[in-house]
């Protein structure tokens, strides 16, 4: 399982500009939900919430039938094991962490976020064509889930992946460590048969197209 800790701004479109640019705080939302959904990463919460995984369960801000009455910037930026994962498969999590590092005010569940923000570090564009690994990765959780007895099972494998994920992200420097956690990872996403099958044709396109 090849990870990579190199940024994809090389390889999304347009060029990162560095100098500062005011964003008002819903635009900062907004844009955070398009590239999760630019992404395909709907398709990997729908498999979580139809088995009564929402990370927003006992939300206060939560209506039932209605969904999120109150978005912020705290919940937009959090992702959960699956999209860590995901993301830095795809070489897009150091793009998302280096943009909403830079926006303040985040807390749990709320924040205290400004109306307006400076920022430094755009969030790129996603290539269009990853969106379908987010939905091959939906129907392996889907495949997963069916076929375990225990219940919550997907729920578990949730928590393990952000365990070792967040323990991947913290110990770059640390090579052995690196391996370690690697191994794991590997194990836990054994089941992802189609994710690396898409992730493989992926890497495949873009390796021919030079990028």
């Amino acid at each position: 399982m090849p990870f990579s800790a190199n940024s994809t701004s090389d390889r999304l479109s347009g060029a990162a500009s560095r100098s500062k640019t005011v964003m008002s705080r819903n635009d900062i939302i907004e844009i955070g939900l398009k590239r999760l959904n630019d992404l395909g990463s709907h398709h990997i919460c729908h498999v979580c919430i139809s088995n009564s995984g929402s990370c927003c369960r006992n939300c206060v801000h939560l209506r039932d039938g209605l969904g999120c009455q109150k978005r912020n910037t705290s919940c937009t930026a959090w992702l959960c094991g699956f999209h860590k994962y995901f993301m830095y498969e795809m070489n897009f999590l150091d793009d998302w962490n280096a943009f909403w590092d830079q926006i303040p005010g985040q807390d749990y569940r709320e924040d205290y976020t400004p109306e307006l923000v400076s920022v430094t570090q755009p969030l790129p564009q996603a290539d269009p064509a990853i969106a379908r690994l987010g939905e091959a990765l939906a129907a392996d959780l889907q495949e997963i889930e069916r076929s375990n007895i225990a219940i919550g099972f997907i729920l578990t494998l949730r928590e393990k992946l952000d365990k070792y994920m967040d323990q991947l992200l913290h110990s770059r420097l640390d090579y052995k460590k690196q391996l370690r956690l690697q191994r794991k990872i590997k194990s836990l996403t054994i089941g992802f048969s189609r994710f690396h099958r898409e992730l493989n044709q992926y890497r495949e396109t873009l390796a021919d197209q030079g990028t």
